[in-house]
């Protein structure tokens, strides 16, 4: 049977065009980027351009491949608009080995810190700063040898993203192996000024400390048998107590088996449903 014909990709189906103008200039500074593995001097598509075109692709669902992506930079309105010459599919293909993504970072943080609040007003402050971090699993192709996760046959890349909630947008992004160590990413990645909301998966104290020493706060999870030594109780509102508050404490966190790891008493908080019993512990 032979193969379905793609749709011809024409002009008027491209859309998202207009964004170019903004984008182009921040796009320049790579240019350059990658050009010294170029050792025969022949290159034609460069880092800025490669990067306008995967833009280009993720504006348009009629894209749906390279393949589908190739034609589209034949189309004069495209070459004019995002400032890209004709590449062949080849280009295209080899591109993604020519050239690090990790010069993206600087743009990506630059267009994060642009980004308006989603929310304005006295109460929409208290977000200022706020950041939720993961980190997202990505089945990969098992020819994909970098992509280690479970054995030869179970790949995958792990995308670990910084999300402001304030303007919601993402502000920072690594992608690493299946099996990257989340807490490795998070402690590269810290910034002063934020208030990281991470899960129990980023549950040591080290790094906890670390968020602190870069001068920010978080949120996150402390194992059920955590220990501690209790030095205050607050009392709670009854704001706190609707939303499912039932014990807020100050205390000093770890013990000698867990090392002397905090400079500084931390924050508490028990809501209902959880099975944190509490433990407490004496100085001698």
């Amino acid at each position: 049977m032979a193969r379905k014909r793609r749709p011809k990709v024409r002009a008027k189906d491209i859309q998202g065009l207009k964004y170019f103008k903004r984008l182009r200039p921040l796009l320049e500074r790579l240019h350059d980027v990658g050009t010294e593995r170029d050792a025969a001097g022949n290159r034609q598509l460069f880092f800025d351009d490669y990067a306008a075109l995967i833009l280009l692709f993720f504006f348009n669902p009629v894209l749906t491949s390279l393949r589908s992506l190739q034609p589209a930079s034949d189309l004069h309105k495209v070459q004019e608009k995002i400032g890209c010459p004709r590449t062949s599919l080849g280009a295209l293909s080899a591109a993604a080995r020519a050239f690090d993504a990790e010069a993206l970072q600087q743009i990506v943080g630059e267009l994060a810190q642009e980004a308006l609040p989603l929310q304005a007003g006295k109460d929409a402050e208290v977000l200022r700063g706020l950041t939720a971090v993961d980190g997202s699993l990505l089945p990969a192709l098992p020819k994909m040898a970098w992509a280690l996760w479970v054995d030869e046959q179970h790949r995958a890349a792990k995308l670990h993203l910084h999300f402001d909630v304030f303007k919601g947008v993402p502000c920072y992004a690594t992608v690493t192996a299946g099996n990257g160590n989340e807490k490795k990413e998070l402690r590269a990645a810290l910034q002063a000024g934020r208030l990281y909301a991470i899960d129990r998966g980023y549950a040591e104290y080290q790094l906890f400390q670390d968020i602190i020493d870069a001068q920010s706060s978080f949120i996150g999870r402390i194992r059920d048998n955590a220990v501690y030594e209790i030095f205050e109780e607050r009392p709670l509102s009854a704001d706190a107590r609707q939303a499912g508050v039932v014990r807020d404490l100050v205390v000093w966190l770890g013990c000698e088996e867990s090392g002397a790891v905090f400079e500084q008493k931390l924050r508490v908080v028990a809501v209902a449903g959880s099975t944190h019993t509490l433990p407490r512990r004496n100085r001698g």
